[in-house]
């Protein structure tokens, strides 16, 4: 199939995916038409930056969101990878032992949470790279050439929709108002601005702080940022590592006490690229 008629005939299944929203067309149309036409369970998409935080910004279940969150939070997995290389990377079954060894953390997650399989497709539009795309599967399963070229084409459509639509600067999850979107990733950044004070250290540390903690705890980082905008979680320098017990919300707001910050994972860097596998 030519590019152009595999472009128009998935921008039609995108169509069709908004007409039942009764919506102009959105990522999370874009999401939901991949997992209807691909062997896959589900889909989630990241807004991502190589200069601020990351936000999930779509997902069509529970398994994609938490996928979405677990990679973002601990800074490795394939959506991270895609992003930083800027190419696909295709994991068929994430229990293969070279893969659990690359991402000790997430590979083990992942399986918890109910994935086997994970495929993430940067967006990309030039030097523009906005974000990634992740589908999944429950059972382990790869991609073929067509199926491969259409999730590509999927990705495709979905920068363009991420960029014209302009969200790539607010961040939220798909399909809440338009007005919230912002206030979904101003509150996570404001939480890392308030870091930058508490720790003595650059947005960057604060932010690989932020995630590290939430994945500590197992929060989520929405939940953990509205707390520390809420001054009810406080974190101090030079604590010791996280010990993944829940914060004291009733922490007094300006008694500089509060719960250990911890640094759990190191989520600052991610691992090295896995061989993508076709």
């Amino acid at each position: 199939m030519g590019p152009d008629n595999r472009s128009a005939r998935i921008q039609t299944l995108v169509a069709e995916q908004a007409a039942r929203r009764g919506a102009r067309v959105g990522v999370v149309d874009v999401c939901s038409a991949a997992v209807a036409a691909l062997p896959v369970s589900g889909a989630g998409l990241s807004a991502m930056s190589r200069t601020g935080p990351s936000h999930p910004l779509c997902s069509t279940d529970d398994i994609s969101e938490r996928l979405e969150e677990l990679q973002l939070t601990l800074g490795e997995g394939p959506c991270v990878e895609a992003f930083l290389h800027g190419s696909a990377v295709l994991t068929p079954d994430l229990r293969s032992p070279d893969l659990q060894d690359h991402w000790m953390v997430f590979a083990e997650a992942a399986l918890e949470a109910g994935a086997r399989a994970v495929f993430a497709l940067p967006l990309q539009m030039g030097a523009i790279s906005p974000g990634v795309l992740d589908l999944y599967a429950r059972v382990p399963v790869r991609l073929n050439a067509e199926e491969l070229a259409d999730a590509l084409a999927f990705a495709d459509l979905a920068t363009l929709v991420l960029l014209d639509a302009r969200i790539a600067e607010t961040g939220a999850p798909c399909g809440a108002p338009a007005e919230d979107l912002g206030a979904y990733r101003a509150e996570i950044d404001q939480a890392s601005g308030i870091l930058t004070v508490q720790l003595g250290v650059g947005i960057e540390e604060a932010s690989v702080r932020l995630r590290a903690h939430a994945y500590a705890r197992g929060r989520r980082l929405a939940d953990v940022a509205a707390d520390v905008v809420a001054r009810r979680l406080r974190f101090s320098p030079g604590t010791e590592p996280d010990t993944g017990t829940e914060p004291d919300t009733d922490t007094e707001p300006d008694s500089g006490t509060g719960p250990d910050s911890g640094t759990g994972p190191d989520s600052g860097t991610g691992p090295g690229r896995a061989d993508d596998e076709t």
